[in-house]
């Protein structure tokens, strides 16, 4: 086993001030660790409002361990300067939806040093960009870069009155995740760091983590393509009418509790096996799920807190999704998980000779939906490096981090 122990001392740098990165950073600071949380501007006048203060970190928590930390959460650093939130860190992690990743990364490559690792929660095919844009800047530190396929938790931040406060509240821990390193050969070590993370502790004490085959596994084994976008698309109609006709309070609304049904668990697999036909195809992994786990309330999401046997029947209510939306269609439900994962999982299809209808269909919906051609705006496989490549030079690159440029 690779000794990463030398990160137990270090400082962890927190990229990013949204849900996600405020549960992380309060998580690994109760876990004794000292942080420091990073977030830009324009954004960070509202999201790091209070936070020097301390990050408030409750909820259910819910997982099968009964793993659970709360308390007031006290940061090391709070900054806007991301070559201070780095400088000496050991450990960072990278929590922000999709649109943040480049802004950070263009600030944090000239600061990167050697020995450090970055943890992108979730991946959303960030490594490869970070990769991509690493070699566009000639950096050459020895760091390891991996993605996870899904954020450690449940979590939403509160907020009152158009204020965001320095609250977040965990409604599920994790008890398993996956994750990938890029290139593989650092795989071991990258899986090894997460242990030094104080948000992955239920992971680690629990189920633990697991290893894809490479960071295009976690990729498609990120579940909010697959749970969120036909579940916010063929649930529009509740979603728009819950707190108009119903007579009930619309920040009650989840699509969990009031949206999912056997028709969309129907449309939710079916995109699933689109997902494992592209793995195939490519020769990478995918996690595995039988038909069955699709069928519930929660869906494939409960079997990252509560176990392959967790199943809320359609006839009961899901208590600790209420409230979590989306509320409308302007939404990270759609504006990223269309465009980042169901927009690479076609262009990824049309490559390799898999028919992907489904996908498909839920990116031509989007794009009615809302007026926006997420078509046109969509990540490219040119824009995570890899548009050139036949499937032998991508494996190579994914696992040996042998990078043939394009011609």
């Amino acid at each position: 086993m690779i000794d990463m122990s030398y990160l137990k001392d270090k400082p962890i740098a927190v990229l990013g001030a949204g849900a996600v990165a405020k549960a992380t950073a309060g998580d690994c600071a109760l876990a004794g660790a000292k942080v420091r949380i990073c977030d830009l501007e324009p954004f960070a006048k509202k999201t790091l409002f209070g936070v020097e203060k301390g990050i408030k970190f409750f909820g259910d928590q819910l997982n099968l361990h009964c793993f659970e930390r709360s308390g007031l959460a006290k940061m090391d650093m709070v900054t806007t300067d991301v070559a201070e939130a780095v400088k000496g860190a050991g450990l960072i992690i990278v929590a922000t939806p999709s649109l943040g990743h480049v802004p950070f990364f263009e600030k944090l490559i000239p600061v990167l040093e050697d020995g450090m690792v970055i943890h992108i929660f979730p991946d959303n095919f960030g490594s490869m960009l970070l990769r991509k844009m690493m070699r566009e800047a000639g950096c050459t530190k020895k760091v390891i870069i991996g993605g996870w396929s899904s954020a450690p938790y449940g979590c939403r931040v509160e907020i009152k009155g158009g204020v965001i406060l320095p609250k977040i509240r965990v409604y599920y821990r994790a008890i398993t995740l996956r994750g990938a390193a890029l290139p593989s050969l650092d795989q071991e070590a990258f899986l090894e760091s997460s242990k030094y993370l104080g948000c992955m502790d239920a992971v680690t004490t629990g189920e633990g983590a697991v290893g894809g085959s490479t960071v295009m596994d976690t990729g498609f084994s990120n579940v909010n393509p697959v749970l969120h976008c036909p579940g916010t698309i063929l649930g529009v109609a509740v979603m728009q009418n819950w707190g108009v006709i119903y007579g009930e309070n619309k920040f009650d609304y989840s699509i969990y509790s009031h949206a999912y049904c056997q028709g969309i668990s129907e449309v939710q697999y079916g995109f699933y096996k689109e997902e494992c036909a592209l793995a195939e195809a490519m020769g990478v992994g995918i996690q595995p799920y039988e038909k069955k786990h699709f069928f519930s309330r929660e869906n494939v999401l409960g079997q990252e807190y509560m176990g392959l046997d967790y199943e809320i029947p359609y006839d009961q209510q899901d208590y600790i999704q209420y409230g979590t939306g989306p509320f409308d269609l302007n939404n990270r439900y759609i504006t990223e998980d269309i465009p980042v994962g169901c927009h690479v999982y076609h262009l990824l299809g049309e490559k390799f000779g898999v028919k992907t209808p489904l996908v498909d269909s839920m990116i031509h919906l989007a794009c009615c939906m809302t007026g926006k051609d997420f078509w046109s705006t969509g990540y490219t496989l040119d824009y995570i490096g890899i548009g050139h490549m036949n499937k032998e030079e991508m494996l190579d690159y994914l696992h040996k981090g042998i990078y043939k440029p394009k011609a």
